[in-house]
């Protein structure tokens, strides 16, 4: 479906129905994706599809519900044969990965009932628009409980697995369908039986990023 002229620099996701506009990535965010997606291709080659901001078509609490995580991967046993590469990935994932993003978009403008999920793009968070347009203003942004709310609609969406990586408590905490979440730190290695061979500490992450440590 299409935007309405001005929207196509804004991704959107799916939720109740309605467009919500997704936090643009910074560039902390930035990095820590690209390292987290060094690390998973490294284990997961020849296993399946590692995929950044990439539609995925899911239902939450009975509606449809088209979310776009910061990372995603689907292995091979999961990917429908049929799956065109460019469209939005029509199963749940294994593996759903969510970065805290400290500030988001709000708007004077009424919801997008139904709105196409374009491709990111680097656009500010502050955008400049003629009177009468629509306008997005810097806002607080995600906290981990909504990470964590978020993290168990995705579960139930029958996603395998979900990391929400905290850039400021450089921490990764695992949520699991079948057990309590897990939060690693320093040097604590992460590891997970459903990804034969993938193991690191966050710091690794963060040191990839090149992120160094603050106590601010």
């Amino acid at each position: 479906m299409n935007l309405p002229p001005g929207e196509g620099d804004i991704t959107y996701e799916l939720v109740d129905g309605q467009a919500s506009p997704k936090i643009q990535a910074k560039k902390f965010h930035s990095k820590l994706t690209r390292a987290l997606l060094n690390l998973i291709e490294q284990c997961c080659e020849g296993k399946g599809e590692v995929c950044p901001e990439l539609a995925v078509a899911l239902t939450r609490r009975g509606r449809d519900w088209m979310p776009i995580p910061d990372i995603l991967y689907i292995s091979n046993e999961r990917l429908p044969l049929d799956w065109e590469q460019e469209g939005i990935c029509p199963v749940p994932p294994d593996l759903v990965i969510e970065i805290i993003s400290p500030f988001g978009f709000e708007s004077d403008a009424p919801n997008v009932a139904s709105a196409a999920l374009t491709q990111s793009t680097e656009t500010a968070i502050a955008l400049s628009v003629s009177p009468g347009e629509k306008t997005a203003t810097l806002s607080p942004g995600q906290t981990f409980g909504q990470m964590a709310a978020k993290a168990k609609d995705y579960l139930d969406a029958k996603v395998l697995r979900v990391w929400v990586l905290d850039s400021k408590a450089r921490s990764i905490t695992v949520f699991y369908p079948d057990a309590a979440p897990q939060t690693y730190m320093g040097e604590e290695l992460l590891t997970d039986f459903l990804f034969e061979g993938l193991q690191f500490t966050v710091e690794q992450v963060f040191q990839k990023a090149k992120i160094p440590f603050t106590t601010e």
